[in-house]
């Protein structure tokens, strides 16, 4: 990863050794507590951007060091770099999912992402979202209405209905992610 980080620039080399430094002491805790820091550490490393004024673009789904070496990104890549993080912290990727949701913000519905934990496969998620600073179970988030959730390994209707496909197959950007995240050195 650190190789790869040094093609971005000094600002993605910085961050991504902070990140590997944070894996590093979070990997041998317990899950919650991995889960904790590394949503905390995007968190305060990532300053929320619209996709446009980043990249340019109406939507950019960004690997985890172009995140990084910008410093900036929206939900998306907030949900991104947090999942493959906590996967190189130890985290099993199948008990998370990446889900997209129609999140009430400000009295609005606004297309969203977050990243949900389960901690048994049919237990209440935990939500891990850049909105918030505090990791909710997915209960204590009803200004969020899951529409499909997704994975390395698969792709949901809501966050517990039947498969609907392979992600890789059906989500182009995501597809791009998995491509850009091997590259970088994330698996």
């Amino acid at each position: 990863m650190l190789s790869a980080a040094q093609k971005m620039g000094p600002a993605a080399v910085a961050r991504a050794q902070a990140l590997v430094q944070e894996i590093a002491e979070v990997a041998s805790q317990d899950e919650e507590a991995r889960l904790k820091g590394l949503n905390g550490f995007f968190n305060r490393q990532i300053q929320y951007r619209d996709d446009r004024e980043v990249w340019g673009v109406i939507d950019y789904w960004a690997s985890p060091l172009e995140s990084l070496a910008k410093g900036q990104g929206d939900c998306e890549d907030y949900a991104i770099a947090k999942y493959f993080s906590l996967i190189a912290a130890g985290v099993p990727g199948v008990k998370m999912r990446l889900v997209y949701v129609r999140a009430q913000v400000s009295g609005t519905v606004q297309a969203h992402m977050v990243l949900a934990y389960y901690p048994e496969p049919n237990a209440e998620p935990l939500i891990l979202d850049n909105l918030l600073t505090d990791i909710r179970p997915a209960s204590r988030r009803p200004d969020l209405v899951p529409v499909f959730s997704f994975n390395a390994e698969g792709l949901w209707q809501g966050v517990a209905g039947a498969s609907a496909g392979d992600p890789a197959a059906r989500l182009s950007r995501w597809r791009d992610v998995l491509a850009k995240a091997k590259a970088e050195g994330w698996w």
